[in-house]
């Protein structure tokens, strides 16, 4: 699902104008990348948690010349499944 099929399904589901849902959306991703910019988790009870992860600077290696490089230090996100969308998604 592209985001402008999420847009539409929201705007659907919701009753709003796309253009509401757009707005809702950006809203959303701007909160949840705020929230981990600033080292805080967002868990969202029954779907998931994201969860802000650093990664320590290493050497990687370039499997098609294997030549090293060094990689740098640096922040990422991931994202863990609640109980409610794991129960979902096997039901």
């Amino acid at each position: 699902m592209t985001k402008a099929e999420l847009v539409a399904a929201m705007a659907d589901k919701a009753g709003i104008t796309k253009a509401q849902a757009k707005e809702a959306l950006d809203a959303f991703i701007e909160s949840v990348t705020g929230s981990l910019k600033g080292g805080d988790e967002v868990r969202l009870v029954g779907f998931g948690s994201f969860v802000p992860v650093s990664r320590a600077a290493g050497v990687a290696r370039n499997p098609r010349t294997g030549e090293s490089v060094n990689r740098p230090a640096s922040q990422t996100a991931r994202f863990r499944v609640g109980e409610g969308l794991k129960n979902a998604l096997n039901a």
